[in-house]
């Protein structure tokens, strides 16, 4: 689930959030990477169960003895959206329901009026109207309507995006990344499923966790010395006139350079600047690919870059 860019991301954010508060204890930091990676996966499992509790808002709404006459009655199977084949694989997998439970995630059961707006929205959408106008269905039918929900009505509520901005802060990067990796499970899902088809890993595999644990910890320990090795390279800039994610872009940069051989150099460079790109100013990019190319140069005259593999991103 997460590529070695998000991780990369979630360590900017440590280092970030150290320094505003000036909390020295690299501990306390490691316990907040897994703690802010680990919220990701919770995340990715609420936006799915938001699909879940869709579906049983609208089965309330079919089994209602209050049920009686409305738009739904002029649809060939008012039960059709109920009986949608890759919505009753997440309402009915085992394994999503252990997570959910296990983390004990009732947030759409305490704030149905979330799901009550996006259920109204739903039933007057074009493509659902479409799907229930036609007699009988396929999987990938099924499938094209979950997906449009989602992409047309979840992902960019704003009602949504609010909510988990104030239930966590962290979320507020994540969301875009979630989003992106659901669209594509929901694309990749048949009608033979793997049970835990849902409830994919975090990791791809545990080298991502020792990564992110590596490259958190020696960026701060190493501190010193990788401001010297940007001061050396910036002689005409004040440290004050550097932005501050910049600064630890560069420092996040130059330490993967020297301690992670597995990763090629032009990888390291490439997936910085499009950090950089993200999440700082419009010239960052320009500014840390010319610090990086300078560095790269002479750590290839001196012997330093120790590059094995193929690497990983």
């Amino acid at each position: 689930m997460l590529t070695r860019r998000h991780i990369r991301v979630k360590v900017m954010q440590c280092i970030y959030a150290l320094i505003q508060s000036n909390d020295e204890s690299l501990q306390k930091q490691e316990k907040f990477l897994k703690f802010s990676i680990d919220n990701m996966y919770t995340l990715y499992l609420l936006m799915l169960s938001f699909l879940i509790e869709l579906h049983r808002l609208a089965q309330k709404h079919v089994s209602s003895k209050k049920y009686l006459s409305s738009k739904e009655d002029s649809y060939p199977d008012k039960n059709k959206f109920v009986s949608n084949r890759l919505l009753v694989q997440l309402t009915s997998n085992e394994a999503l329901k252990s997570e959910l439970s296990k983390r004990k995630l009732e947030h759409w059961d305490i704030n149905e009026e979330y799901v009550k707006v996006v259920y109204k929205e739903m039933t007057n959408h074009k493509l659902y109207k479409k799907y229930m106008q036609q007699e009988g269905s396929d999987f990938e039918a099924d499938k094209e309507l979950v997906l449009a929900i989602f992409k047309d009505l979840v992902a960019p509520n704003d009602k949504i995006y609010d909510f988990f901005e104030d239930e966590r802060l962290t979320w507020v990067d994540d969301i875009p990344i979630v989003n992106t990796f659901i669209l594509k499970r929901l694309r990749k899902a048949s009608l033979e499923n793997n049970p835990n088809f849902f409830t994919p890993k975090l990791y791809k595999d545990e080298q991502d966790l020792v990564y992110a644990n590596e490259l958190l910890t020696k960026t701060l320990l190493t501190n010193d010395k990788l401001e010297k090795e940007i001061e050396g390279k910036t002689p005409n800039w004040d440290k004050d006139r550097i932005a501050e994610i910049d600064y630890i872009l560069l420092k996040m940069a130059i330490c993967e350079l020297l301690n992670f051989s597995s990763i090629p150099e032009k990888v390291t460079i490439n997936e910085y600047l499009e950090i950089a790109k993200e999440y700082s100013t419009p010239k960052s990019s320009i500014f840390i690919n010319g610090i990086l190319d300078k560095l790269v140069k002479e750590y290839k005259a001196e012997g330093k870059l120790q590059k094995i593999g193929r690497g990983l991103l």
